[in-house]
């Protein structure tokens, strides 16, 4: 179709499309492979999330039959262009998005109709998921780059200390989680924060969004303004205990870059979107800052510095 013009997508299996008609424009989203989950889930989120007073684009149009849905669309610029320019106030931002991140929490609803008037409930984010995700390390990352041999040895050690991580979380699945609450899937719209990649969600840790948003692999920031992010938003928390919290955010952001290396690996490997491999060794320091930050990763680091020659005790 002439008024289709392809534009940049994400890390996922979809394709994005602008649809320009007259003066109006809407995003054409196709999805052949997982459509149950990038079609129908995805609006269904978007639906709970706009039912919350948050902004998630609306459907305008569905053709499940032929694998795509027309949304609305929300422009060009995300948070991350925004906070990449010059003499912004970076932390103003965060604060904002810190104000989002409460509504988001705050979701009680977790069951809607989705466009084929079925009921979707949105599903629990259990230890087997998550430790399932934190292996995506094992089965790309270090297949790639190990023998068999090393893979093998490495990897019956690695899942016992990532179960272990995953039994030591404290706090209860009891929260609406984005899954990739970061800068990028943060949309500036009319002076308003819009919300997109939903699809993932799920009722899980509320220390999760937080640990994706201040140890995110594709903003770099100092120790010193994640510290302030993670304080304004505890600051702003009632009755949380602050010790469980700190615990549980630390194990989440060291499972979910885990697992992100592994993503990273797979994207270049199976998908040829090698791009993804130079935002790896960002990804390692963030682990490493978490890693040395606490006694009970003492297992994990010597295990990755003894196998992967990891220096894990650099600044």
């Amino acid at each position: 179709m002439k008024n289709l013009i392809k534009i940049k997508g994400d890390a996922s299996i979809r394709n994005f499309y602008r649809k320009k008609n007259n003066r109006n424009t809407s995003i054409i989203v196709v999805a052949k492979k997982e459509k149950f989950k990038n079609l129908l889930v995805y609006d269904a989120i978007n639906k709970v999330l706009n039912k919350n007073k948050i902004l998630a684009p609306s459907l305008y149009k569905e053709n499940y039959k032929k694998n795509y849905i027309e949304i609305q669309d929300f422009g060009n610029e995300t948070i991350f262009t925004k906070l990449n320019k010059k003499k912004i106030n970076k932390f103003k931002y965060f604060k904002k998005i810190i104000n989002l991140l409460n509504k988001v929490q705050a979701i009680r609803n977790r069951k809607i109709k989705n466009f084929k008037n079925k009921d979707y409930t949105i599903p629990k984010y259990d230890k087997k998921i998550l430790i399932n995700e934190a292996n995506l390390f094992c089965d790309w990352y270090v297949k790639k780059n190990f023998s068999e041999f090393t893979n093998d040895k490495f990897k019956k050690e690695f899942k016992k200390i990532i179960k272990r991580l995953a039994n030591n979380l404290k706090l209860k699945n009891n929260f609406f989680v984005h899954r990739d609450f970061h800068v990028s899937n943060l949309m500036v719209v009319n002076n308003q924060i819009g919300l997109i990649d939903s699809q993932d969600a799920l009722i899980g840790n509320r220390a999760y969004d937080l640990a994706s948003l201040i140890d995110d692999v594709r903003f770099k920031t100092s120790k010193s303004f994640k510290k302030k992010v993670f304080n304004f938003y505890v600051k702003r928390q009632k009755k949380l205990d602050l010790k469980k919290f700190k615990n549980d955010f630390e194990i989440l952001s060291i499972l979910r870059n885990l697992k992100v290396i592994g993503i990273f690996t797979r994207l270049a490997l199976r998908d040829g979107k090698k791009n993804y491999l130079k935002m790896i060794p960002y990804t390692w320091k963030l682990i490493k800052t978490r890693i040395n930050e606490n006694e009970k990763f003492q297992d994990l680091k010597k295990l990755l510095k003894k196998n992967l020659k990891i220096k894990l005790n650099e600044n």
